[in-house]
């Protein structure tokens, strides 16, 4: 089930632009030799065990959502689900957690910290894994947030750069990294994380 006039906002980017939605899947298209076709969200990736990230999801990656036995998902878009995406949470027993911040773009940046570290609480807290973390596009946002996941783990800089350039591509934002080498992560530095595969 698609809902109408929801994609293109889902898509928007704050510059303006706007890509079109995943196409939907007919029922021609969801079966290849018979068996189910799953597709993941856009910029999906495995961030850690047990700790996903991805663009905003749509009825076309149920499937593939489902097969990640998903306990949680953390939005980090403002804008309210559509009911069809509610009622796949709700299906599958997948509790939401949302923080909303709004989209941003350079010179004119407030990435909120504290939300930040709401966000970083719910991915630390293994009894939320399986956790998908997403926002619009999965590039900056979530970079943001992955990026402080990432000094907890004790990344060195340049290997967090790296990771946040490789999904934010042409669209890399100086700003948001400057706030990830400044996020203090010393208030956070006793809360295990027991699924980490830290590098040292």
């Amino acid at each position: 089930m698609r809902v109408e006039g929801f994609e293109e906002k889902a898509y928007e980017e704050t510059d303006g632009h706007s890509l079109p939605p995943n196409p939907p899947v007919t029922g021609e298209d969801s079966e290849i030799d018979g068996e189910e076709l799953f597709v993941p969200p856009l910029n999906f990736a495995m961030v850690d065990n047990g700790v996903f990230r991805s663009g905003f999801p749509d009825s076309t990656n149920f499937s593939f959502l489902q097969s990640l036995g998903l306990r949680s998902v953390i939005n980090l878009c403002p804008e309210t689900y559509p009911e069809a995406i509610k009622e796949f949470l709700k299906a599958n027993g997948i509790r939401l957690f949302q923080f909303g911040i709004d989209g941003y773009k350079e010179p004119f940046v407030n990435i909120p910290e504290e939300t930040i570290r709401e966000a970083l609480n719910v991915v630390l807290d293994v009894k939320n894994h399986p956790v998908l973390i997403h926002c619009k596009r999965g590039k900056h946002r979530t970079g943001c947030v992955v990026g402080c996941l990432r000094k907890l783990q004790r990344w060195c800089l340049s290997s967090i750069f790296d990771e946040y350039q490789r999904f934010a591509a042409a669209k890399a934002r100086v700003c948001d990294q400057r706030f990830i080498e400044r996020f203090d992560v010393s208030s956070m530095k006793n809360i295990p994380i027991t699924f980490s595969c830290s590098k040292r």
